[in-house]
């Protein structure tokens, strides 16, 4: 498959990037990008939650009134569960999240994200960019001129580019990526994907 590439300024360059059908042209498979979605975020969580249950809370544990001959209902101490201050009925407890994917998966989705971004016409090859030094205008500049300003774009590097990168931060529902780091999410999660020439060899190989 064959696109073209542009210039910083959003022109056609006349030349054609070539892109490995077994990437971006594959027959995407919707649940694996699911799983692998699912997946990242879940990494992402500390899993730290947790609150006090009936025997974790400070409060007496003196029975309240005498079980029989009162005239109301059974109670125990102070910190039952249906009191005003009283423990948590199964509460979140400390846990991890994660969970295994195999690689054949990973790497189907990742192929699938990219699929659909191409079907979608929100993939674009540029040439490679070098910034002199970082400046935010610069970069949103070149977004502009492709049309993407305003959305979430994922800039495709072949390396860290401290310049780029630094340029990027600053502007809304930018990211910057290094082509080997390229994961499901960080795709699904953009409205344009800019691939930079010299990324495509790495993106080709996923």
């Amino acid at each position: 498959m064959e696109v073209a590439i542009y210039n910083i300024k959003g022109e056609d360059t006349g030349r054609k990037a070539q892109l490995a059908d077994e990437v971006f042209a594959i027959d995407a498979n919707e649940h694996a990008v699911y799983l692998e979605v699912k997946q990242y975020l879940a990494n992402q969580r500390q899993g730290t939650h947790k609150s006090k249950e009936r025997s974790e809370v400070s409060g007496s544990t003196r029975k309240l009134h005498k079980q029989k001959g009162g005239g109301g209902s059974r109670i125990g101490d102070i910190n039952s569960p249906v009191l005003v201050g009283g423990g948590r009925v199964f509460g979140p407890r400390p846990r991890d999240y994660r969970f295994k994917l195999n690689k054949k998966v990973k790497s189907l989705a990742r192929k699938s994200a990219l699929t659909y971004k191409v079907q979608d016409n929100q993939l674009i090859v540029i040439e490679d960019l070098n910034f002199e030094a970082p400046k935010t205008k610069d970069f949103i500049n070149i977004a502009k001129n492709l049309k993407v300003d305003g959305k979430k774009v994922l800039l495709v590097l072949p390396s860290d580019n401290k310049n780029v990168t630094l340029s990027a931060r600053n502007v809304p529902d930018a990211k910057t990526m290094v082509a080997s780091n390229l994961n499901t999410y960080a795709i699904m999660n953009s409205n344009a994907v800019i691939i930079t020439e010299s990324s495509l060899d790495c993106v080709n190989k996923l």
